[in-house]
């Protein structure tokens, strides 16, 4: 009888411990079904530090036509910023809302990796390589299937990723050289 019980605990524990891992609202942060879908994926892959970020900041997703923002932003994938009552909002451009779930899943990934108003060198290296890595974890045919600037963007990302080393960044290398990081985060 001891044996069963020491069993049956063990049993919900275990099930208590799954239903808490892969019990984030994704609802909290978006109303969106497909940034839902998106963050479900997250969920599902273990992205926990993803879901750290976003609840530390209290961040809510949405998609926005960035041509209403400023047309110098028109084709930026998304941004990480505050709204009118400097609250943190990830606004995903939405000219990829018909994306892949697992390609929006690694811009809210890159964009939640971000900690102050304006990013740092450092800072966007890392973001940049935590959406590759996620692409990495996250891609399968049906997500690859969606040719569009994004998939492109997260493919070339995974290629400098995974031929990267610790003396030779090339997602470094490659925002360094970047007209746009250049100008945004003043680099020389």
């Amino acid at each position: 009888m001891k044996r069963i019980v020491i069993v049956l605990l063990s049993v919900l524990i275990l099930a208590a411990n799954q239903a808490f891992a892969l019990g984030y609202n994704v609802k909290h942060f978006s109303d969106d079904y497909r940034i839902q879908a998106a963050l479900e994926v997250l969920n599902k892959a273990g992205a926990n530090e993803v879901f750290d970020n976003l609840i530390e900041k209290g961040v809510t997703i949405k998609f926005c036509d960035f041509m209403m923002i400023d047309y110098e932003c028109s084709k930026d994938f998304a941004i990480s910023s505050l709204d009118q009552f400097g609250n943190r909002v990830i606004i995903i451009n939405s000219l990829y809302k018909n994306s892949s779930k697992e390609a929006l899943a690694c811009l809210i990934a890159h964009e939640s990796f971000h900690k102050g108003y304006t990013a740092t060198f450092a800072e966007e290296v890392k973001c940049t390589q935590k959406e590759a890595e996620y692409w990495h974890k996250l891609k399968n045919d049906t997500a690859c299937s969606v040719n569009n600037d994004l998939t492109k963007r997260l493919n070339t990302l995974e290629q400098l990723y995974l031929t990267s080393n610790p003396s030779d960044n090339k997602i470094a290398e490659s925002i360094r050289n970047n007209e746009f990081y250049r100008n945004q985060l003043a680099l020389k």
